[in-house]
């Protein structure tokens, strides 16, 4: 009988080694496997590359993973108002890979779907086509790498560019509700960048709020043929990325 339950987020990363490549699910502090990132960072892998929108929030998500320096490289959109991200890219300790929003989820459900590389407009006429961007900082501030210029083509007349798929070594992704067989449901806005996330994985582990044993048809966001492990971690309380108060 199939059923993909791990009984801890501590067993179930535990073969994420050093120099691991990482899909992770989430849209700022909404939908981020919380409780994966902790065990991960408990356990230690180091020089890892993440792909995900951003890296969390200062002293939340993927940011903790930063502060204990497991962090090599990173393929996302934006630091938003990460401090230590903005840091540790701007003295060179961090590879960062910009990609459009857009481009990034496709890139990962693109890498799930077997499909290598694919044209989109987005980027069309920026350095995102042209290259250019830095990439890499040296630690006086001078630039070690900039971003290489991509292939475009034209089709009916207008300009695309080349943008590669993305597949992972693992993913780490939070759904709301989990079955033994590995299907997903996800709530609400929680879904956000979490089902490409975890078709982009070869290895997906999603961690759940509610377990049980076979999901209606009805209520499958992602099929468990994405996912090999699932974690039940109970409900999770969503953080304020930045919170705006008025006087």
């Amino acid at each position: 009988m199939v059923d993909k339950r791990t009984n801890t987020a501590t067993e179930a990363v535990q073969d994420i080694v050093s120099g691991s490549s990482i899909a992770v699910g989430g849209f700022g502090l909404v939908g981020i496997p919380t409780v994966l990132i902790e065990a991960l960072r408990a356990s230690g892998p180091n020089d890892l590359t993440i792909v995900s929108n951003n890296l969390g929030a200062d002293g939340f998500g993927l940011s903790l993973l930063l502060e204990d320096g497991l962090i090599s490289h990173s393929i996302g959109s934006y630091i938003g108002f990460n401090k230590e991200y903005a840091r540790r890219y701007l003295a060179g300790e961090l590879t960062v890979e910009f990609t459009p929003q857009g481009t990034l989820a496709e890139r990962m459900r693109a890498g799930g779907a077997g499909i290598p590389a694919f044209y989109t407009v987005a980027g069309v006429g920026t350095q995102v086509a042209d290259g250019g961007l830095p990439m890499r900082y040296n630690s006086d501030g001078t630039v070690a790498q900039y971003s290489e210029p991509k292939e475009t083509r034209e089709f009916n007349g207008e300009t695309f560019v080349l943008e590669t798929g993305i597949r992972t070594d693992f993913a780490l992704v939070h759904a709301h509700k989990g079955d033994r067989y590995g299907n997903l449901s996800f709530r609400k806005t929680a879904e956000n960048f979490n089902p490409d996330a975890a078709m982009s994985g070869k290895v997906t582990i999603a961690q759940v709020e509610h377990f049980v044993d076979v999901l209606d048809p009805e209520e499958v966001d992602l099929p468990g043929i994405f996912v090999d492990r699932v974690v039940v971690v109970g409900e999770q309380e969503t953080g304020i990325e930045y919170r705006t108060v008025q006087s």
